[in-house]
Parts: structure tokens; sequence; C-alpha cells
């Protein structure tokens, strides 16, 4: 591509993108060129304000200038080196990590879908030291894990399945927060229970502390891990570091990713006990993960994360998003990541007619909007943000 190719936008690039990439998304009609904090700019100069965050992943907005110069400076000295070699960037995050959380032992990966991958692979040979039959894997109906062929088999969505058959055996699925399901479901040929915290794609639905209180407890009746997937809930998202503290559960292994990388690829399966000790050398690995890049980027998410506060602007703002949001529907979730279910099947309309007016958001579904904007967001943006969206389902209501 020559210099005067790569500056061209709009209209070249719908051109391109529509002849040379698979047609895998329903994109918006819009070319973003340009972001800044809560703010998102397209090709022709509109601005918008984020309410979605590239899907939870822009965690301390748009070119933030920390974490700019980190990833930056990081280029300039050392991108990749392979896991064949010590790097203080990752190594440094690993610790940083543990010291945050409750685990011991860390494998990075390059997305969640990845991450999920190593938590089931964990669980796998975990379940076979024990005995051969100890490999069934329980997950929620509603859920959502990833596109990899065996992330997708642990999503509980047949319609996520169906294309794909034959998928990996092995998995059960239960009703969400179902108490009874999940203790008649549970034996002692499962090796992992793996949950969300609160199911993002199902439409931002909490768990109970009932629900991951008895899991916990089947799982230690059961001699099996359980696994908290907090690919969308972990890095502050909820109003607290990991989800997974809101509820008082420790898992035996949690998965990120996401968030931590505030819009640079990376991904983390997390463990402790005999889950951190389980994979030896040559059971698993990966290329790209970990290297000095991405990692060097998630210790300035950490970095200011710390620094501004932002797990606890999570929480204020997020509560506060949450009461302005009444008026509009029904509000469930925690800190920035709220769920708005709407009285009528229109949601994805919504999305529509709030790209119009200069709002990014999503539907989960028919009824229901999933809010997930920058952890940095303001009260101030928040009522300007919900200043539009009421706007948007005026109109999407006639």
């Amino acid at each position: 591509m020559t210099t005067t190719e790569a500056t061209k936008t709009g209209t070249d690039a719908r051109l391109w993108d529509q002849s040379h990439v698979m047609t895998t998304y329903a994109r918006q009609p819009i070319e973003i060129v340009r972001g800044e904090g809560c703010w998102l700019f397209d090709s022709e100069g509109k601005c918008y304000l984020d309410f979605l965050s590239g899907i939870a992943v822009c965690s301390v907005g748009h070119a933030h200038p920390y974490l700019a110069k980190a990833i930056a400076d990081q280029a300039a000295t050392l991108m990749h080196a392979s896991n064949l070699y010590l790097t203080e960037p990752q190594a440094r995050l690993a610790r940083r990590l543990m010291e945050l959380s409750d685990f011991e032992r860390v494998f990075f990966c390059n997305s969640g879908a990845e991450a999920i991958e190593a938590a089931i692979k964990i669980s796998r040979k975990y379940g076979r030291s024990i005995a051969q039959s100890k490999v069934r894997i329980v997950t929620a109906t509603n859920s959502f894990h990833g596109r990899t062929l065996a992330a997708v088999t642990a999503t509980g969505q047949p319609k996520y399945h169906d294309p794909f058959a034959p998928l990996p055996p092995g998995f059960d699925y239960v009703p969400f927060n179902d108490l009874q399901a999940l203790e008649a479901i549970v034996t002692d040929d499962t090796c992992a229970v793996l949950l969300e915290p609160i199911q993002g794609e199902g439409g931002v639905i909490p768990a109970t502390q009932e629900y991951l209180t008895k899991a916990r407890e089947l799982c230690d009746k059961h001699k099996a891990l359980l696994i908290l997937d907090e690919v969308q809930t972990g890095v502050g998202r909820t109003g607290k570091m990991w989800a997974y503290q809101q509820y008082g559960v420790v898992p035996d292994v949690m998965t990120l990713a996401k968030g931590l990388g505030g819009g640079v690829p990376i991904g983390a399966c997390l463990a402790r006990g005999i889950a951190a000790e389980t994979l030896k050398p040559g059971d698993h690995g990966s290329t790209f993960a970990g290297n000095p890049l991405c990692t060097a980027a998630a210790n300035a998410v950490l970095d200011i994360l710390a620094d501004e506060r932002l797990t606890q602007n999570a929480a204020t703002v997020g509560a506060y998003l949450k009461e302005r949001l009444k008026p509009l529907g029904s509000t469930r979730g925690m800190g920035l990541m709220i769920g708005l279910e709407l009285d009528k099947p229109i949601a994805k309309k919504v999305v529509t007619e709030a790209l119009a007016l200069g709002l990014v958001i999503n539907a989960t579904g028919d009824t229901t909007l999933r809010i997930i904007p920058p952890l940095i967001l303001t009260k101030e943006l928040a009522d300007e943000g919900v200043n539009l969206l009421a706007q948007a389902i005026e109109k999407a209501s006639l």
C-alpha cells in the first residue's frame, strides 16, 4: 500500500472491507478513525460518546497518554522475544496480578477464548489425574465463553453450536442461578464448573450469591475446580478489581482478557492450589502470548487504575448511572457493567437511533441494552449519555 492509499478513509475503507474481509461481522455504517477519553470520532468528523468501550476493552479510555507512552517506549525497545526467554514486563505483570488477587500462577495468552482454552486444559488434566472418567465440565445455559471450538462448546447457547458440529464431548449445561439443577448435575465425574459472575452476552445477568456459594461447595465436595470467567467482569469493571470479590467466593481458576490491556490484545488464566501446578512444560503454550509489548500495556493499565482510582470510580459512577437509567427501564449489573431492560423489543433499533445521535451502545437481545463505558466515565458524561439514550428510545418507540 502506498502512503497515499494509507491515508484514505471513508468510502475506500468501506469498499476494501466489503471486498476483502470475511463477512463475520454485521458492521455499523461508520468508520472510526480516532478516540480520546470517552469519545470516538468517525471519518466524517462526527463524535460519539462511547458507552461500549470496544466491548469492555478500553478500560482506561481511548488514547490515554500514559498507556500510549508505555506502548511506544516498549515498541522502541523490544516487542517480542518468544516464551523461550524471560522478559521483565511479563514477570512484573505476573507478580502484580498475584498481589492483586488470591492466585499463585498465571498463563498468559492473547484473548479471552484462549484463556478459557487454558482453563479447560487445566481442568481436564487435573480430572484425569484423579480418574479417567473425571473429565466433564459444567457450564451455564445462556453463557458465552468465546469462539474457539472448545470455548464455543462451553458456551451454553445452541445457536453458536449448530454450525460447527461435531463439538468436543464432555460438557454439561445447567440453567444459570438454578441451585437445584446445579446440585443435580455436578458429580464425581465433574472436573470443573465454569461460570461467569455476570453473564455479559447473555444479557448482563449477575449470579446470585447463593448460586456461586453453592458452586464452590459442590466443587469442594466433588473435588472439581471452580473456574470463573472474568474476561468481561475483571480489571475493575464491577467496582472491585475482580467480580469474585463481590461475592467472597474464590475460584480455583480465573480467566481474564478485554480490559487488562486497555486495547492491546492480552489474555490470562490465573490459578491457585493444585490447578496452578497442573500444566507442565510441553502441555500448553503460545508464540505471541505475554510478549513485552502487551504486558507493558497491561502494566500501564494497572498503574492507571491505581493512580486514578478507577475501580472506585466504576463503583461510584456506576451506581449513579444505574440510578439515572431507572426511568428508562429496569436495570441490573454491577459497577460500570449495566444491563437496561426495555419494556418493548426495540433494543436493536435503539442502538441504531443512538448511533445517529452520537452514542455508541450495544444490544444483547431484543429487549436488553448493555452499557459498558470506559472506567474513566464521569457523572457529567453519564448524564449526557442517559439524555442521548432517552432520545434514542423515544425515537425507536415511534
